[in-house]
């Protein structure tokens, strides 16, 4: 990095660097890296250097640890258990907050235990080992460092750092309560809560995911705003909290009269109550790593002192957790700190030329943070936040106060409530202007550049950064390259540039790329369309309607309520003119149904119905509901199996193209649709449930569609779509299109046919 290095020690990055390499290979090929290490090892002492012998050395022992943890996660009973899929009975300890999600019926709950002992084919052993429990409602409350029994069937997990997961678990029996320390944690931590009990939702949230990375009901559209705009690590556990909190605590000891060693004692009993609120999780010990860097930092001699501790620091942590090494957050957190300590000091001092030095620190800080991580974050979402700079800027003056009043409102609310709540009030407020630059700034055309994930696209992207991080340093010392800089960057983001060919003139039906859910466009009119279902990501579907350039949607259709046709409607709902929103007669899942019903009434809309064989014109589009009948139950098991044959179907016609639009239909529903839909022609289908091998294939194949659409995500743990179904459509004479390969797709009319444009 030339000059950007300049006067650091790279011996402990070097070190660092040859660890992190070797964790990730052992992961990766396990065992055949040995060759390599016994390779540097060789290497080293013929050329009798110092450095490169302790580079082999870590290298080494971060091989040996990662083997170890490796084997001994899956090379034990519980391990053998979920090879074979045994039904076992476990008691450990709790060692994470459950968090519920969405599954694919209902919602349930995760956490990881940490086992003590498994009994499965008669057998019982003792052991520690962690597993991943999912179980129902009642897991909610089992406490953190509470010792609990259950049962369920054990299956292998993905990765190495968990032994099994422990599927369908049954209720908890709480055999012994969190030891004192973790009591005291959730006392502050519902503290925190409670001082902020009376704000709107948004801050209400954000202010305990701010101060301890509790982000239980944070808003999934907010959330995205939040990744949109680089603010995301403020939803999260991340070295900046700790600074905050431990660098405020440090200050109130220095007005105490603390000094000398007291007053490392005293940051280190923060550092330590800190990780207990936050959680000792793999991350949150990362992330208190790094904060404790950031306050190194801060004193005499801490950059160069600080690029040395970061070596350190990533080869400790490499040796207590070997799976960090493949974790996104790891990385960005690294990085992040690497580009503070290496990159910010040159920027600083080339603005500070022209700049009031605390403005040029200012910009220099996050700008570093975020050009060190875009390749990451870019591997990660396929998108290059071009705001997250400005964003952070803009929130800088109030994410100190927000987290030192949030903490301080938790623990006086313990005391006096209605103090707590007057410190909850002002860290409210603070976070108020935080979600009003998130929102603003990923309203923005420009607010992200959609980039790609491919190892060509990061390669050119890694090549772009490494180049600003050679010329900025010389670019910022003057003022006119600066603010040329900056006017770029505002009419990037501010003016919204066009995609060449997309979308094609003429489209009339859109399929976006949303993972594994639907998300459909019908269009309306110039700038308006039709929006069945809507994914289960709520930036991705915004995204896709941006690119559209759909800004009214005078009706938007969920034909069920799953989560992954569902749960992005915010996205929809998010700055856009919405007419009406219609459902299905089957009100299940509850999870799902009151969701949409609180999304719904934020936006001023009132769900409806969906009118069974009413033919309505919107705009350039007709459409006719085709099913479920208006005499069918509209009762459901309350767990969403019965969902999707309930799913609205809907026949619609844009300038003579037909379109059949199925949800996730099962056969029992496509059976008895077929017999009204008798010699049915239409030009494009949306095939039922993602191209699930569960269809009824006589209806499927006798739509003669032109075109068949099959939306769904990449590597998906369902199987879709079935290669059975998409043989019998493609030799029915339908040309296949499907989102994990095609990304989105449009249908435009041609002649007597339709061609299809995919991006």
């Amino acid at each position: 990095m030339g000059g950007a290095v300049a006067g650091h020690d790279l011996r402990m990055p070097a070190l660092a660097a040859a660890g992190w390499l070797t964790g990730i290979a052992a992961h990766q090929v396990g065992g055949w890296v040995w060759p390599a290490v016994a390779a540097a090892g060789v290497l080293a002492a013929t050329r009798r250097s110092p450095t490169l012998v302790a580079v082999a050395m870590v290298a080494a022992a971060v091989a040996a640890s990662t083997l170890l943890r490796v084997q001994a996660v899956s090379d034990n009973p519980v391990g053998t258990l979920a090879h074979d899929r045994a039904a076992a009975t476990v008691t450990g300890t709790v060692a994470s907050d459950p968090r519920p999600v969405a599954g694919r019926f209902a919602e349930q709950v995760v956490l990881r235990l940490e086992v003590r002992t498994v009994t499965g084919r008669g057998r019982t052993h003792r052991l520690a080992t962690p597993v991943l429990v999912i179980g129902g409602e009642t897991w909610r409350h089992a406490a953190l460092g509470a010792t609990v029994t259950t049962s369920g069937v054990l299956v292998p997990a993905d990765g190495h750092d968990l032994a099994g997961v422990l599927t369908s678990a049954r209720d908890p029996a709480v055999r012994a309560p969190p030891d004192a320390w973790w009591r005291g944690a959730a006392t502050v931590r519902a503290g925190i809560r409670d001082a902020v009990a009376h704000r709107p939702d948004d801050q209400r949230a954000l202010v305990p995911a701010l101060v301890d990375g509790d982000d239980a009901g944070l808003d999934p559209g907010l959330a995205d705003d939040f990744r949109t705009t680089g603010l995301t690590h403020l939803t999260a556990v991340s070295g900046t909290n700790l600074t905050l909190v431990v660098g405020f605590l440090l200050l109130l000891a220095r007005w105490c009269g603390v000094r000398g060693r007291w007053l490392l004692l005293v940051g280190a009993l923060g550092i330590v109550g800190f990780v207990l609120l936050a959680r000792t999780e793999p991350s949150v010990l990362r992330a208190a790593v790094m904060g404790a860097i950031g306050l190194v930092a801060m004193g005499v001699d801490g950059r160069r002192r600080a690029f040395r501790a970061l070596g350190v620091a990533v080869v400790v942590l490499l040796l207590v957790q070997p799976g960090l090494a493949m974790t996104a957050g790891f990385a960005l957190s690294v990085l992040a700190t690497a580009g503070i300590v290496v990159l910010a000091p040159p920027w600083r001092d080339a603005l500070a030329r022209w700049l009031p030095r605390w403005m040029a620190e200012a910009v220099a800080v996050p700008a570093a943070a975020q050009l060190a991580c875009t390749p990451v974050v870019a591997g990660l979402s396929g998108q290059v936040s071009l705001v997250a700079v400005v964003a952070n800027l803009a929130v800088a003056p109030v994410v100190g106060p927000a987290t030192v009043l949030g903490l301080a409102g938790g623990l006086v609310t313990l005391v006096h409530p209605p103090s707590g709540r007057l410190l909850g009030t002002g860290a409210a407020w603070c976070v108020g202007w935080i979600v009003a630059v998130a929102r603003r700034g990923a309203d923005l055309p420009g607010a992200a550049l959609d980039w790609g994930s491919g190892i060509v696209a990061l390669a050119v992207l890694t090549a772009l950064c490494v180049g600003l991080v050679l010329v900025l340093p010389r670019a910022l010392r003057h003022p006119a390259p600066g603010a040329a800089l900056l006017v770029l960057l505002v009419l990037v983001v501010t003016v919204r540039l066009p995609t060449p060919g997309w979308p094609a003139d003429g489209w009339v039906l859109a399929m976006c790329d949303v993972g594994q859910g639907d998300a459909l466009v019908v269009r309306a009119g110039a700038s308006a369309g039709i929006v069945v279902d809507a994914g289960p990501d709520a930036g991705a579907v915004d995204a896709c309607l941006d690119r559209l350039e759909v800004d009214e949607v005078p009706l938007v259709v969920l034909t069920h309520f799953h989560a992954d046709h569902v749960d992005g409607l915010s996205g929809v709902l998010d700055g856009r003119r919405v007419g009406a929103l219609e459902t299905t007669r089957m009100l299940d899942p509850p999870g799902g149904v009151a969701q949409v019903g609180e999304q719904a009434a934020a936006a001023g809309l009132v769900p409806q119905l969906a009118p069974y064989g009413v033919t309505r014109t919107l705009g350039a589009a007709t459409l006719q509901v085709l099913w479920p009948p208006s005499d069918r139950t509209e009762v459901g098991a309350a767990d969403g199996s019965r969902a999707n044959d309930a799913s609205v179907v809907l026949l619609v016609e844009v300038r003579g193209v037909r379109v059949l639009l199925t949800g996730d239909l099962e056969p029992e529903g496509q059976a008895a649709l077929r017999d009204t839909l008798a010699r049915l022609d239409v030009d494009v289908l949306k095939v039922p449930h993602h191209g699930s091998r569960y269809q009824d294939l006589e209806l499927l194949t006798s739509l003669d569609a032109e075109v068949a659409l099959v939306s769904v995500g990449a590597d998906n743990d369902y199987g879709h779509p079935a290669e059975v179904v998409l043989e019998a459509l493609s030799a029915g004479g339908s040309e296949v299109l499907r989102t994990d390969t095609d990304g989105d797709v449009l249908v435009v009319p041609d002649g007597d046919g339709v061609w299809v444009a995919t991006r």
